[in-house]
């Protein structure tokens, strides 16, 4: 078949769930957990952006995990909102490529948020003496911006692959929104390169941050056995508790997810999105609800907030 002139479809015709009934539901639900992830995280972001006392590296992190968050639900669900709801599921081709880059580059800078704070965890746990030349505001500022610009490149070069490929037979994606790898495998033409950038993405952007995040604790959990005192080593060990909840919420199914499509399991097209579109939505609702009931800081920012806030009003 001679390819060499064929151009790229309008658009593409985003199929979502095949079998599921009253999926109109799911959507309301995730509508809900939009507007309480947007809340929770703008809250977390105003407390350490006014509290002085908070404009430490850790919250630097933070603050910058609390952006990604709603960055990464702001791509993915208002879409699948406009898409399921009011059912709107055709999708021009631009439009596609674009949510395609925002939804896998915020994913990715969720993955590279979460070893940012373990590399804070880890200067503050291993090297307490030296922690503030090691890690201070400049550096953490510079390491953030770092970790925003590989997964960017990464992305680009992936997203940029798509428009050479053609497309002949169909043009329905097998997902809830315009999936890189759902989108490149509907292509009649050799995707050979697509592939293997999606499992370079894959493994860049989540399997070797994971491994840094598993190393850093190695290192962690070694410097805390050297404390004689039990009482002063799970007072340390509770400062990470929160960061690791934020990692197997989040590592656990997209790695999972990965996993499977590698080794090419057959799942059926409604669990698949029904474990992705989670996966994707729950841990940016979760991040600022955990930082905020597990870590003092902020909880104490809150009281103190709600006190000033009651005085004003008997007064």
């Amino acid at each position: 078949m001679d390819l060499s002139n064929f151009t790229h479809p309008l658009g593409f015709y985003i199929r979502g769930f095949y079998a599921l009934q009253n999926t109109e539901y799911y959507f309301i639900f995730l509508s809900v957990v939009y507007i309480i992830t947007l809340l929770a995280n703008f809250l977390i972001m105003s407390i350490i952006f006014f509290a002085e006392s908070l404009h430490t590296p850790k919250y630097f992190a933070v603050f910058s995990l609390a952006v990604v968050d709603v960055s990464y639900s702001t791509a993915i669900i208002p879409k699948a909102i406009h898409t399921f709801l009011f059912n709107s599921r055709f999708v021009y081709f631009d439009t596609c490529l674009t949510q395609l880059f925002f939804v896998h580059y915020f994913c990715s800078l969720e993955s590279f948020a979460l070893c940012v704070l373990a590399y804070d965890r880890l200067i503050a746990i291993c090297f307490p003496l030296r922690s503030n030349i090691l890690n201070s505001n400049s550096r953490m500022t510079l390491i953030i911006m770092i970790s925003w610009t590989v997964p960017l490149v990464v992305v680009i070069i992936m997203v940029s692959l798509i428009p050479r490929l053609p497309y002949c037979k169909t043009t329905v994606v097998n997902s809830y929104f315009c999936d890189h790898g759902p989108v490149f495998k509907i292509a009649c033409g050799d995707y050979s390169p697509n592939w293997f950038m999606a499992c370079f993405y894959t493994v860049a952007c989540f399997f070797v941050p994971f491994a840094f995040i598993v190393i850093t604790y190695i290192f962690i959990v070694n410097a805390l056995l050297k404390i004689a005192s039990s009482e002063s080593r799970w007072k340390a060990f509770k400062t990470c508790s929160t960061h690791l909840t934020l990692v197997t919420i989040f590592f656990t199914p997209i790695l999972v997810t990965y996993l499977v499509a590698w080794v090419n399991v057959n799942i059926d097209t409604d669990t698949r999105i029904l474990n992705t579109s989670l996966s994707a939505t729950i841990p940016p609702l979760l991040n600022p609800i955990i930082y905020t009931l597990k870590t003092e800081e902020i909880m104490e920012h809150i009281r103190k907030f709600a006190k000033k806030r009651k005085t004003n009003a008997l007064c």
